[in-house]
């Protein structure tokens, strides 16, 4: 096996492939830009000097809170260079929970474009004026820890997850889905549909660039635009989060739409509607689509093809290098097919070991597992399936709802465009469940009855939600995911429909 620093790494591929392309920037606006090899090269060596002015060596924490950019990539490879581990982070944080994930960072150079920026914070204008630097490559350094993830997590409060995987490019394959994240083969392109903050976008895009290949990036994902984009660029590998798919899966004529160049489709951060996969299954070959599961911790990965899934439908993968289990409250192992927690172990030598900033540990179990807060089961053949988030199950009239099961029953609705299910507090079920529904169109909305029945036909009657509530949009992040929490806080047990 062969390694090479991430920074090492991007000047070997820009003496390469000069002024081949790198990386295009569909801008949401409209309109696309090339970066090459070179130039990235070029931007990112500057970049590190420009840090090096600030003293940023190995070790060093350089947050990087950009929207989805060429100077978020020339930020986080300028860090790199440097032997700097990187932080992404939400652009659009409130200032409370931004200033507190920047205290636990302890970051050395904060980077990011806020009105009310910290004091000797850079800015994307910065990058922009750093063109008079110099351009040849820094002394090769590597990271001790290439990437740090911000997250709340199941708890709520934000921290930060610490994993000790070193900023080296390795020359082998990847062995558990050896062209779902890398290289393929010559002439791959990904497309970037999730923004550099998350897991999704960030492994999404510099992996494949480490890797050689070329990166679609979308500065916002649009359903339309993504195909477009697929189309024109002949993109072979995309990963979407459930919310992208179902936008794609209801694009009028998608059918019809040239989507051949697809290698693998990887789908992966929440519970799926079925008929999404279905529709999907139907867009590309079912060995195309992979299902992947695990968490940012790093602790189990659960994977599958679509071939598998029609198998096993409703599934999201079976364990690869690792242990699974399902327990109970009182940690008691469940019998197959009943949901409990899920918990997730490393196999000896297969997985890192992470620890928390900003929060205590979880507690493992005596054995070693480790849960991630979601609820799930498992089928006679080992197959995992997700029920939801551990804190977002909703206890109503004794018994337990989980709200993925019942947005995936409203998604079916014609009428319906997005939802979200929460529990609020009510006077005879302890919680019931609440649908805040965003309609397709927003002049003639489907009715509560109509929703009522709908789903009526689809759940067993204590799933189906006692209320509904209308909204012209659902405050979904740019990476997909909406704070159940947040909404339910703003409801009171008097909203009816």
């Amino acid at each position: 096996m062969s390694e090479v620093s991430y920074g090492r790494r991007l000047t070997l591929l820009a003496e390469e492939r000069g002024e081949g392309t790198a990386v295009v920037f569909a801008a949401k606006a409209g309109g696309e830009a090339e970066v090459s090899w070179a130039e990235l090269e070029r931007r990112a060596n500057q970049m590190a000097h420009a840090l090096a002015d600030r003293e940023v060596g190995e070790g060093d924490v350089v947050v990087v809170a950009l929207p989805n950019s060429v100077q978020h990539l020339v930020a986080s490879f300028g860090a790199w260079k440097r032997g700097a581990s990187v932080l992404p982070l939400r652009y659009d944080l409130p200032s409370w929970e931004r200033d507190r994930m920047l205290e636990l960072a302890g970051a050395k150079v904060v980077v990011g474009d806020w009105l009310d920026a910290p004091a000797g914070t850079v800015t994307s204008a910065d990058i922009d004026a750093s063109a008079d630097r110099d351009t040849a490559p820094p002394p090769d350094r590597v990271p001790p820890c290439a990437r740090l993830i911000a997250t709340s997590g199941s708890t709520g409060s934000p921290k930060i997850i610490v994993t000790p995987a070193p900023g080296l490019y390795s020359y082998m394959p990847n062995a558990i889905m050896p062209t779902a994240l890398e290289r393929s083969a010559v002439g791959a392109v990904h497309l970037t549909t999730s923004p550099l903050y998350h897991t999704n976008g960030f492994a999404g895009s510099y992996m494949p660039l480490l890797a050689g290949d070329r990166v679609v990036l979308m500065e916002k994902f649009d359903a339309a635009r993504a195909v477009d984009l697929i189309e024109r660029h002949r993109v072979t590998h995309v990963i979407m989060v459930p919310t992208m798919l179902q936008r794609v899966a209801r694009l009028e004529g998608v059918r019809d739409r040239d989507l051949s160049s697809l290698e693998r489709v990887l789908y992966g951060g929440a519970a799926i509607p079925e008929w999404v996969v279905r529709t999907w299954l139907e867009l590309v070959p079912p060995e195309r689509f992979w299902f992947s599961y695990g968490s940012s911790e790093g602790v189990g990965l659960c994977v599958m093809t679509g071939r598998e899934w029609q198998d096993h439908p409703g599934a999201t993968g079976h364990p690869v290098d690792c242990d699974l289990k399902i327990l109970d409250a009182a940690r008691h192992e469940v019998p197959v097919g009943e949901v409990g927690e899920i918990f997730m172990r490393p196999r000896e030598g297969s997985g890192p070991t992470f620890t928390y900033l900003g929060s205590e540990m979880p507690e493992p179990t005596p054995d070693g597992f480790w849960s991630i807060g979601d609820m799930g089961r498992v089928d006679e053949d080992g197959f995992l399936y997700i029920a939801d988030r551990r804190q977002d199950m909703i206890v109503s009239g004794g018994a337990n709802v989980f709200p993925a099961e019942v947005e995936a029953a409203l998604s079916e609705h014609p009428g319906v465009a997005d939802n979200v299910v929460v529990g609020l507090p009510d006077p005879e079920w302890g919680r019931r469940v609440h649908a805040i529904v965003q309609p397709a169109d927003p002049g003639a909305p489907p009715s509560a009855e109509e929703l009522r029945a709908h789903c009526k036909q689809r759940l067993a009657a204590y799933k189906v939600p006692k209320s509904f509530e209308v909204v012209e949009a659902l405050p979904r992040s740019a990476a997909g995911k909406v704070n159940r929490t947040a909404l339910a806080a703003e409801r009171t047990s008097d909203t009816v429909a």
